[in-house]
């Protein structure tokens, strides 16, 4: 039979503690990030979106009108093609800044996701799918005869996002949100 002496009990204590330490660290750093960080998170989004947009936007104010080729859904057909892109670039010059401010994000969003949603539907879906597996295809960032809806998505489940968490921290609309409960909170105490 081994004879356990002292030191060998401490360094298993030594080895348990380490591990105990190790183990306990995602779970701190969750916590961390929860606390300090989580809030920053609709940042990044706002910033790629703003960029994304503001981009589509300056490439229409500079560019030529090409919304009367396109076959778009009601109610937007409704509209003449003029009025169509005037909109579209507006939107897409003036929600860019929103966004990278913080401001009005929630409206914003949904306005993008609305024009998202008429750009997908007249432009990037496939004209014809006779299936899933055609549909799928379009799932791309090229258009190979089957649409390609694949960054439309991917904005448009970004929007929702900020749609759902509104723009954080560091935006203008925390900043006017604390105002107002400063302003109540003062109000409340007269």
């Amino acid at each position: 039979m081994k004879d356990y002496s002292l030191a060998d009990d401490c360094a298993i204590c030594t080895v348990s503690s380490a591990i105990n330490r190790a183990c306990a660290c995602p779970g701190k750093l969750s916590r961390w990030f929860d606390s300090n960080a989580q809030s920053l998170a609709p940042l990044f989004p706002r910033l790629l979106l703003a960029y994304e947009f503001g981009e589509a936007g300056l490439e229409k104010l500079n560019g030529e009108n090409w919304f009367a080729d396109l076959s778009f859904l009601f109610p937007v057909s409704l509209l003449p093609a003029d009025v169509s892109w005037t909109l579209a670039t507006g939107l897409e010059i003036i929600a860019p800044v929103a966004l990278v401010l913080g401001l009005a994000t929630r409206f914003f969003s949904l306005a993008l996701m609305l024009l998202t949603v008429v750009a997908i539907a007249a432009v990037h879906w496939s004209a014809e799918w006779h299936g899933l597996a055609e549909l799928w295809k379009g799932y791309a960032i090229t258009d190979q005869g089957y649409g390609n809806y694949k960054l439309p998505l991917m904005y448009l489940l970004m929007l929702s996002s900020l749609l759902l968490s509104g723009s954080g921290r560091l935006s203008v609309d925390f900043w006017l949100k604390s105002l107002s409960i400063a302003d109540k909170t003062i109000h409340n105490q007269r």
